[in-house]
């Protein structure tokens, strides 16, 4: 009984950690909070039940989505953007099958770092315009909050983050959003821009809204190239937390099952309308700091995540939260996807000196960043996945002149 109360503080602490991640990506993107604690939880419950509980991972929302959801959400709507959601969740099969049946060397040939690098940065940069429009109180080109407000509670919330990512120590420096968040709410209540009545209002307890996904293939081609990046990213995470705890998950219980319980929980998300979920650096800092490796304190966890999802105040508390106060963190937030982005490439040395490689990130970053879209009758390609496409097609077809200059070595892990 002691053990698993251990646990069970273990695992608060983890969701702790993992929360203001967590919950972001659902208040950028006009999704509901409950159902993104809800996706996280009944994702990590399926992930640990492919993986038979052997893997201390926790799926929280990813951030690779937030660009793609919220221009999805504009061209077709919440239902048609939950069906590209739980098709997005089938790549990561798709992925599995190939490492099941020819292990990384064939995923690196089609999605070497002159691949994966700009196409990260996308993510990042494509949204750039709207972090900062929400961090001077603008919404849809008007101004719905007052300018100076505005910038002021970004500018509290930014430093926040800013100085916890940097000066903070243990703990607290995994919850530098959660820190800017609760520091910029604190600031706004202050200054009167919080509207308390609908959080009064709400109920303590109400069952989560359910929002059905409505087929579109459309949505659908657009959201399954976007998924490329969380499933790398899934690779690397998996290996990271091999390394924190000793043991190469990639082998036991398997990259392939691993993956295919990311997939799996990233189509349930899509499927009860919450955004999609990936594994978080953030769990394997804690994991690194306090040496659980006990897999139980994820299930833990989860549980509390799910639980969280039937709270109605906790979710109109989050709801409250000021738009520039959200704002001032997506600054810092989408510039860091641009960064990883920038980081694949020069930590894989991609030679930029090379043509090939020089027109395969010029030819991304331009058409993600200038909103390049691809129509064929009523079927639309644009943002990540139009850019991925290109990347992908223009490796594959231009001439290399040497080896040396790929930046990947055949068979090697990402």
């Amino acid at each position: 009984m002691l053990q698993q109360l251990k646990l069970a503080v273990s695992g608060a602490q983890i969701l702790f950690v993992a929360f203001g991640a967590l919950v972001l990506v659902p208040l950028l993107t006009g999704l509901n909070p409950a159902m993104a604690l809800l996706g996280a939880g009944i994702g990590t419950l399926l992930f640990q039940a492919c993986t038979g509980r052997q893997v201390p991972i926790f799926l929280g929302s990813s951030f690779a989505f937030i660009g793609p959801i919220i221009y999805s959400m504009h061209t077709w709507g919440p239902g048609a953007t939950m069906f590209g959601l739980f098709a997005a969740g089938f790549m990561y099969f798709v992925f599995a099958a190939i490492v099941r049946w020819r292990g990384m060397a064939l995923v690196n040939k089609l999605l070497p770092p002159v691949v994966i690098g700009p196409v990260i940065m996308i993510i990042g940069l494509s949204v750039a315009t709207a972090a900062s429009g929400m961090a001077m109180g603008q919404a849809g080109g008007k101004q719905v909050l007052p300018y100076e407000t505005s910038l002021l509670l970004a500018a509290i919330s930014l430093a926040t983050t800013i100085v916890v990512s940097i000066y903070a120590r243990g703990m607290f420096k995994l919850v530098p959003i959660l820190a800017g968040v609760t520091v910029g709410y604190i600031a706004a209540g202050f200054m009167g821009a919080v509207d308390f009545a609908k959080l009064a209002a709400a109920p303590w307890f109400a069952m989560p809204t359910f929002h059905s996904p409505e087929v579109n293939w459309a949505a659908a081609a657009f959201m399954l190239p976007v998924a490329i990046a969380p499933a790398i990213e899934h690779i690397g995470g998996v290996m990271a937390i091999g390394g924190v705890t000793g043991k190469d998950y990639t082998k036991t219980p398997g990259l392939h099952r691993t993956l295919a319980g990311d997939g799996l929980g990233v189509c349930v998300a899509g499927l009860i309308g919450g955004p999609p979920v990936t594994t978080y650096a953030e769990v394997t800092g804690a994991v690194m700091i306090t040496r659980n490796f006990n897999p139980a304190t994820m299930t833990w966890a989860a549980i509390f995540a799910i639980c969280m999802a039937f709270f109605g105040k906790f979710n109109a508390l989050l709801q409250s939260i000021p738009m520039p106060v959200m704002g001032g963190i997506m600054v810092l937030l989408f510039g860091t996807i641009a960064s990883i982005g920038l980081k694949t490439l020069i930590e894989a040395k991609v030679d930029l000196m090379e043509p090939r490689n020089l027109v395969i990130i010029s030819v991304v970053l331009t058409a993600g960043i200038g909103g390049l879209t691809l129509k064929l009758g009523d079927f639309a390609l644009a943002g990540v996945g139009l850019c991925s496409l290109l990347a992908i097609i223009l490796n594959l077809i231009l001439p290399r002149q040497a080896a040396a200059h790929d930046g990947i070595v055949e068979g090697q892990d990402i």
